[in-house]
């Protein structure tokens, strides 16, 4: 077993990993704007495919898939090799959005979404943990740089890309377009990645995990969406979906406590660092992704937006995210108690929700986005502490998963943040259909939102407590040493 802080690799100079990252923030990068670009198409997507009710699950369809796939490319990279499974998972998103662009119905667009997020499960938890491979922890802010262009870039042009395809041109173009992403991310990685340390161990994979997973979130999304519209709350058949959710659920954890190799892995999950930070991460993606998807509701709505104007107005909220990454990751070398920048920021962004509880229209649109863009400052400085500390905890064979399991609990707490938000929206009585016909009272928007900005500023709250309570260890000047991947032979 490789020794846990081993000396770096000499073959892997200066000029090789920065052609890797590069490569590597191609393949991210259509994840990342695939995160941005649809939120401000939902509204003209619903009213085209006749379907607004069932919006939401093109959201959550994704995000459930993407996580159950999530802690399985871990391990199979752990087998095979990043790179082959790397590009794997760049073919099954291509192909997901493929299948998005020619989706006749809501139904179909969900199913494609889903197999769509069957591939984005890897591309960004695989490029960060090839990056956890190739850069010293103590190196890796310097080359923080790359990673906050390619989420500034896919901050800004996603949301206007999304309102401007949707509003003059036709939402599948926001689909289209991640097909010559994903070409130029296959034919710049490929090469380059030959050249990875390689790390393999045996491991058996969870496929039956990962489907009690997908079925009791599956399950407990449907109550959350019947509940209170379709059916009432103590109806039989959200009493019977709940008790489906419930028993998939015990079997899950039955699943992670005896499975040879389960899902998420007890060892991993037992370590206080990667449990505290990844489930403050997984709270914080829960509000920010609920914010992203339901604002453009409410620009359209309450502002009287276009859907364009609408993915204009989601900027400060997008971009500001990459702001706070970059200003902790920098900072964070620097820092001795490390965990007190995202503690900062969070409680600085939970406060700048609350304003919009108390006054949920009325305040002057320049202070709207001055509280989001900080909320989204707030949001940011989680993700790069959290990661170098869960990286910076474990040994170099628990890399892949370790970095997985953060992954999942974004994904996770995503799918989680969107099903709450939109219970709240749609159980007030507010469907994506009023954007284009007026008929929301004044009084009914705001008691809507002002709980939205209300459980928002809960879950940065809880983000907090969960940060404060997470160990902090020194960072450690470490990169992990194997054979390459040319020396290695032939993956499997």
């Amino acid at each position: 077993m490789s020794h846990p802080h081993s000396a770096p690799d000499a073959q892997m100079s200066a000029a090789d990993i920065r052609s890797i990252i590069i490569g590597l923030m191609t393949a991210m990068f259509p994840g990342a704007l695939d995160s941005t670009i649809i939120a401000p198409a939902m509204p003209t997507i619903g009213r085209e495919l006749g379907n607004v009710e069932n919006l939401p699950w093109i959201v959550t369809s994704y995000l459930l898939m993407s996580t159950a796939s999530t802690p399985l490319y871990g391990k199979l990279s752990d087998i095979h090799g990043r790179r082959i499974v790397l590009l794997t998972a760049i073919f099954i998103f291509a192909i997901g959005s493929l299948l998005c662009a020619l989706a006749p119905t809501m139904i179909t667009l969900a199913l494609a979404r889903g197999l769509q997020g069957i591939g984005g499960g890897g591309l960004v938890s695989l490029s960060l943990t090839i990056i956890g491979d190739v850069v010293p922890v103590r190196q890796r802010p310097k080359y923080q740089v790359y990673t906050s262009i390619m989420w500034t870039v896919s901050s800004l042009a996603g949301p206007i890309l999304g309102g401007y395809f949707a509003e003059l041109w036709h939402w599948s173009l926001i689909f289209w377009i991640n097909m010559p992403l994903c070409l130029l991310a296959y034919v710049l990685i490929d090469s380059k990645l030959k050249r990875l340390p390689r790390h393999e161990r045996p491991h058996k994979l969870d496929f039956l995990g990962a489907f009690l997973l997908v079925a009791a979130s599956i399950l407990f999304q449907l109550a959350l969406s019947w509940g209170g519209t379709h059916y009432a709350w103590n109806s039989s058949v959200i009493l019977a979906v709940l008790s489906g959710g419930a028993m998939a659920s015990a079997l899950l954890v039955w699943r992670q406590l005896t499975a040879e190799e389960p899902l998420l892995p007890v060892a991993i999950l037992s370590n206080q660092i990667v449990l505290t930070a990844s489930t403050s991460v997984g709270l914080a993606m829960a509000v920010f992704i609920g914010l992203t998807i339901y604002l453009p509701l409410y620009f359209e709505i309450g502002l009287g937006f276009s859907a364009s104007e609408s993915g204009l107005a989601l900027l400060p909220l997008m971009v500001c995210t990459t702001i706070g990454a970059m200003s902790a990751g920098r900072t964070m070398m620097h820092v001795k108690h490390y965990s007190l920048i995202p503690m900062v920021g969070l409680g600085i962004g939970a406060l700048c929700l609350l304003p919009m509880f108390f006054v949920p229209v009325g305040l002057p649109l320049v202070w709207i986005e001055i509280l989001f863009a900080l909320a989204s400052i707030g949001v940011g400085t989680v993700f790069p502490i959290s990661m170098v500390s869960v990286q910076n905890s474990v040994v170099v064979h628990q890399l892949g998963t370790a970095t997985a399991t953060v992954s999942f609990m974004r994904n996770f707490g995503s799918a989680i943040g969107v099903a709450i938000f939109g219970t709240v929206v749609i159980s007030g009585g507010i469907s994506r259909d009023h954007a284009a016909d007026a008929i929301v009272t004044s009084a009914q928007f705001n008691e809507v939102f002002r709980w939205v900005f209300l459980i928002g500023a809960i879950g940065l709250g809880l983000s907090f407590l969960t940060m404060a309570m997470m160990e902090v260890r020194p960072l450690l000047d470490r990169r992990a040493q194997a054979p390459s991947e040319d020396e290695a032979g032939p993956q499997a």
